[in-house]
């Protein structure tokens, strides 16, 4: 009852056709209640790309969800499957594209073999913050540079869900030179797998739950989920002891609603209100939890024998580099990357040398020893 008392608080009253139209300059992220009996009633399904065992990113994407159908006076009904449930969780884009699934919770990393410029929608190495990250979204035409990306695979994108800075990733042996990433068989997805494999290293995707039995088979001998609340729950802390920091390859990730734009498109207005109410509402509850889970599930595996890491200054030089070199390579081959990439490059100088007064003078004050 609080949680439903909390959501009210953040709605607003009605407003016009134009202030709410879902590609608005000026985004509306909490939408009010459509009255019971006066819209038609819509369902929908929802790929996505989590197991269910992962309480937190699926109890996301079913917020989206309950929240929607709340909004709308229980009118626009739309179910959440979790991976397997209607697409492999790797394919949830294609799922969407092809109208199979109306929309999908997902990252758009897992997709930069389509378009290297999705990972953008979701973090790329030695990059954004979340809230420098949501600030380059929607304060300096991030989401709309996004969207192009995204238009051409028939569907529309919104920001829905972030699991904060990630670590970097759980290790069975120690690596403490580039030398010692070359031929290591790690899962790290997006960007961040490309520069490893810059290092050396053999980087590859796997959804979650393929994750631990890999590392036991020793198929992979690194890998990288989230943080200490989802990694314990996959039992990461039990095939690999050295827990690696800092999550340079994820600064800031924000995971996605995406939808099929045709379904998109026959939405009555008040309908996609709810839906961008929802994603925002994610975004800002996911954040939230994760954040006040980590730091409790960091205790209890560095209390049962996980050994926390550094990656040294050798491999965060190296990673650095080799990420600078690989945004470049793709700026010179791909118009579309670059447009995207300069407009990115410009607003991370600025907020940087912005937070570097505002926050990390304070936050190295204030932080303990």
């Amino acid at each position: 009852m609080k949680r439903r008392h909390l959501l009210r608080q953040f709605t607003i009253g009605t407003a016009t056709a134009g202030t709410l139209a879902a590609c608005s300059n000026q985004p509306q992220f909490f939408g009010s209640q459509v009255q019971s009996g006066s819209q038609p009633r819509v369902e929908w399904r929802m790929a996505t790309s989590w197991p269910e065992n992962l309480d937190i990113v699926f109890g996301i994407a079913k917020l989206i969800c309950d929240r929607v159908n709340e909004l709308t006076g229980g009118n626009f009904l739309i179910t959440a499957f979790p991976a397997g449930g209607i697409a492999p969780p790797l394919e949830i884009l294609d799922t969407i594209q092809a109208g199979t699934a109306e929309c999908g919770h997902t990252a758009g990393y897992y997709y930069t073999s389509k378009n290297p410029a999705f990972a953008f929608a979701t973090s790329v190495p030695f990059g954004l913050s979340p809230n420098q990250h949501l600030a380059w979204m929607y304060g300096a035409g991030g989401l709309d540079l996004l969207r192009e990306v995204y238009a051409d695979y028939n569907a529309i994108n919104f920001p829905a869900g972030s699991t904060g800075n990630q670590m970097g990733g759980w290790f069975k042996r120690k690596v403490t030179t580039l030398a010692d990433l070359k031929g290591l068989k790690i899962r790290m997805p997006g960007l961040g797998g490309e520069v490893m494999k810059r290092l050396g290293a053999a980087a590859q995707t796997l959804p979650p739950e393929e994750i631990p039995p890999a590392l036991e088979r020793n198929d992979i001998e690194a890998a990288e989920w989230v943080g200490p609340y989802e990694d314990e729950k996959l039992g990461l802390n039990k095939v690999a002891p050295f827990y690696y920091y800092p999550g340079w390859h994820e600064p800031g990730t924000t995971y996605e609603l995406i939808v099929n734009r045709g379904s998109w498109d026959q939405l009555p207005t008040g309908y996609q209100q709810a839906l961008q109410a929802a994603a925002a509402e994610a975004q800002i509850m996911m954040l939230s939890q994760y954040d006040a889970a980590n730091r409790e599930a960091l205790q209890r595996l560095v209390s049962s024998g996980t050994e926390l890491t550094p990656y040294s200054s050798e491999i965060i030089n190296g990673a650095q580099a080799a990420a600078l070199e690989l945004y470049e390579g793709f700026s010179s081959q791909d118009g579309g990357f670059r447009r995207i990439y300069d407009n990115w490059k410009g607003f991370r100088q600025g907020i940087y040398q912005w937070n570097r007064i505002n926050e990390q003078s304070l936050g190295e004050f204030i932080s303990p020893s």
